[in-house]
């Protein structure tokens, strides 16, 4: 993964999260929780380092905006 910088956490509330995970649909699900709670830019693709088990994104959250609930499916 690429450097986070400076820029990424110019203010308070901001998060990088970095998450590792065995599969695109573990990782992704995890994603998917992080957004129904808080503003989130989400990844659209997974990343896999050449010998290496595993597949990785980065999402961008702002916990300054948390959503408003929603009803239950």
């Amino acid at each position: 993964m690429d450097p986070i910088q400076e820029t990424h956490l110019s203010e308070p509330g901001l998060l990088v999260i970095d998450v590792a995970g065995l599969d695109d649909e573990t990782v992704c699900a995890f994603q998917n929780a992080i957004a129904r709670t808080w503003a989130t830019s989400t990844a659209d693709r997974t990343t896999q380092d050449p010998g290496q088990p595993g597949v990785r994104l980065r999402l961008y959250a702002d916990l300054r905006q948390v959503l408003a609930p929603t009803s239950p499916p």
